[in-house]
Order: C-alpha cells, then structure tokens, then sequence
C-alpha cells in the first residue's frame, strides 16, 4: 500500500510502498478512503514537540481518517466488515496518511451513509479540539461571549458554529477572504486583525480560543473579564500575565477520545454545522498540500483523498 512516510525530523515526507498493517485482538483494519492534515502534522515533522511527541522513524504521517472497515480483531465487538468509520489515531502511532489502517477499535465512530469521507475525515481533530475548548474546558454557556481567533482555520471554523448553536455570543478574528467566511459560519462579530486591533475595541469576554499565540495571545488576556478563560492550543500561557489579569489560562493537548468524537459528530448532523475544507487532493499531491497546510493560509481543512 501506497502511504506517506518521515525518515527523520525536519526532512521532506515521502510516499513509500510499504506492508499493509497487522491488526491485534482489540483493532480494526480500516481500508482509509481521507485523511485531513492538521498543524500538528507539521509541528511533529518539524521535530519541535518530541519532547511531548517523540516519532519513531519510519514513521506513517496522519492521524484524522475516514474509511471503511476491512477487518476486525478477535476480541473486537459491535465493528463489522463494511462498516463506515472515522477516527482519530494517537499522534505519535500516526498512520492515517496510508491505504490502510491500524484502529484501535474504541476510537472509532460510525458515519452515516449520506456524509462523504472526503468531508468526514476533517472532523476529528478540529471539531474534536473545538468542542473540547468549548464545553470541556472553556465550560462555555447561553449568553456568554467567546474570541476564536483564527475564525477561518480549521479548529476555528468548527467553534464559532458550535458556540452559536449554544447560544453564545462569537466574535471572530481573521483576515482576507477569511472575514466573509467567519461571518458566514455565524460569527456575530468579525474583526480583520491587520486592519484594526481587537484589544482595543474588546472587554469583557468570558472565553478566548487562542490558535496562534505571541502577541496575540499576551493582548488577549487584557480583553478577558475577571474571572475569565484563555485556552491556547499553541503555546502555554504567561502565568504571571494571567494572574495579572486575575483570569485562568490553559494550555490544550487534544487527546483522542472516541466517546467525545461521537457526541461531536452528532452535534454535527443535529446542527447543520458546515466542514469547512480548504482543498482535497490525491496522496500523489501530498507533497503541495503539507506545504499549504505549512503555510499557515489554509481556510479549513486540507483533504487527502487516498484513492
């Protein structure tokens, strides 16, 4: 099978032909129609995070897929062969980027017939990391105000439709085409950070999501109310700053969680909420879309369709 391999850090992946992968008794064998590249993706092959995400190379790239079930352990119960799936691998086992893959079989959520894999496999990561800073951590409610910054990337596109479905107040950050694209998610408020300074016209927030960190993440705390929340999914948060400011702040691991990946795609299908894909492309293309994802311009999700 065809699949997109590391042979260290910070060097170029490369599509190898390599053995399709044993399953052990609580796994599935899933023949991987999507994957979705993440920044992750590229902090991992950076080497940047081995200390938290050590690789061992060979390594297969990937962690979000969509596909169908191929095969199922021996102690594997409720899975069947043909059975439509997605799931989010551990990072570091990686494995999505390939024509087949190693599941555990508790990661795994079934899809209904009429979702296409290409749209499914940009849902675990991103949603998964928005309803987790949403609801989990950020304990978001009915008439509270949300910042997500980024409000066009790919974890910022799912919050801002999950934080208005539950009746919060979402202003949003972003710039170019990525303003329309905010306020069509539902944003009630979209502000163009190149043009004007959200620190200057905010306060009061209850929550901010931060998907980019530096500067952006030292002015955000000034616009937080007292007792609010900064959730960074890039760097930890200044402590001093923090208390500073008498708000909490928090740095956020997405971890894969098949019981939280289930609920999330439900609320997908019961609110209608748009997966907002930057491009889908052929593994052969593998090469031009880690570079986009690199680029740190994608609008959504990045796709790479397997077959």
């Amino acid at each position: 099978m065809k699949a997109v391999r590391l042979d260290d850090y910070n060097t170029a992946p490369v599509i190898r032909d390599i053995a399709t992968p044993e399953i052990g008794p609580e796994n599935v064998l899933v023949r991987v129609g999507a994957a979705a590249l993440n920044p992750l993706d590229v902090k991992l092959q950076s080497g940047v995070l081995q200390g938290y995400f050590p690789l061992e190379f060979r390594y297969t790239m990937g962690s979000d897929i969509s596909g169908m079930i191929e095969d199922v352990g021996a102690n594997v119960i409720g899975w069947q062969k043909g059975d439509k799936v997605i799931a989010r691998l551990d990072p570091v086992a990686g494995g999505a980027f390939a024509g087949f893959a190693c599941v555990p079989a508790n990661y795994l959520v079934k899809l209904t017939e009429d979702m296409p894999l290409e749209v499914a496999a940009g849902i675990p990561t991103a949603a998964g990391t928005a309803w987790q800073v949403l609801f989990e951590m950020g304990d978001l409610g009915v008439g509270q105000t949300v910042l997500i910054h980024a409000g066009a990337g790919g974890v910022g596109s799912f919050a801002i439709q999950f934080a208005r479905a539950a009746g919060a107040r979402v202003i949003a950050t972003a710039s170019g085409d990525g303003i329309d694209i905010a306020r069509t998610l539902g944003a009630d408020q979209v502000i163009d950070y190149r043009h004007a300074d959200f620190a200057e016209m905010l306060s009061d927030i209850d929550l901010v999501i931060d998907s980019i960190g530096g500067e952006t993440q030292q002015k955000s705390f000034g616009v937080l109310r007292s007792g609010g929340r900064l959730l960074s999914l890039v760097a930890p948060p200044d402590e001093a700053l923090a208390h500073a400011h008498n708000v909490n702040a928090q740095f956020v691991f997405h971890m894969s969680d098949g019981e939280r990946l289930a609920r999330v795609v439900s609320a997908i299908h019961e609110n209608k909420v748009k997966v907002l894909i930057d491009r889908t492309v052929p593994i052969d293309q593998f090469g031009d879309a880690f570079t986009r994802q690199a680029s740190g311009r994608a609008r959504g999700k990045i796709i790479v369709t397997m077959v």
